[in-house]
């Protein structure tokens, strides 16, 4: 499945907290987000299910794909269009045989090594990163800065998204880097406005 990877948003309960994660994903929506993938690391599956249902029919009719961090299962009992996965969160085959061959499945990927060992065949897109330290990972990798965004986009097989700390003033540079899109946590969802934030962000 091809996506749109201009503008990924990705979901933090907390930063949402003030408007409501629901409301703060359409808003940002209304204000040109392409993605949308739901995270939460602490939430269990059966606390996830609705809300993702939730989400999955807010966005129907708007061309935004729902995909959900990490849980498998959470994307299969709500009905999202894919998943996104880490280097740790299982095996990118095992997800694809799951998930089918029309669901979105997206990696992490940090080095050039794990470039080299990834089948690129059961894969949509990639999540190059971080380029910058952020504080809603604290167990990332060394962050890749410009330069090494740009080696890896070279690298890769497929399409890519650059994430780590990133705002509305980084776009250009990340497009420049030759990555389809960047995502974004706080840059959108830790605002007062989670639409005008949105459209801040310069398009491709």
């Amino acid at each position: 499945m091809r996506a749109d990877l201009s503008l990924y948003l990705v979901t933090d309960p907390g930063l949402c907290e003030a408007h409501g994660l629901v409301e703060t994903v359409m808003a940002a929506v209304r204000g040109g987000v392409t993605l949308v993938q739901l995270r939460d690391k602490h939430a269990s599956d059966a606390e996830l299910v609705p809300l993702a249902r939730r989400l999955k029919t807010m966005l129907a009719g708007t061309g935004v794909p729902l995909v959900i961090n990490d849980r498998l299962e959470v994307a299969l009992a709500s009905g999202a269009d894919g998943l996104h996965i880490g280097q740790d969160d299982g095996e990118v085959a095992d997800a694809r045989a799951a998930l089918g061959p029309d669901a979105l499945l997206g990696l992490s990927v940090q080095t050039r090594e794990q470039l080299a060992r990834l089948d690129a065949s059961r894969l949509d897109y990639l999540g190059l990163g971080p380029v910058f330290a952020t504080p809603s990972k604290h167990d990332h990798a060394a962050p890749l800065g410009f330069a090494g965004l740009a080696e890896l986009v070279a690298a890769s097989p497929l399409p890519t998204v650059a994430i780590g700390g990133l705002k509305a003033e980084h776009a250009r540079d990340v497009f420049r880097a030759g990555a389809e899109g960047l995502a974004v946590i706080s840059a959108i969802c830790g605002t007062p406005d989670p639409e005008a934030a949105a459209r801040a962000f310069p398009r491709r």
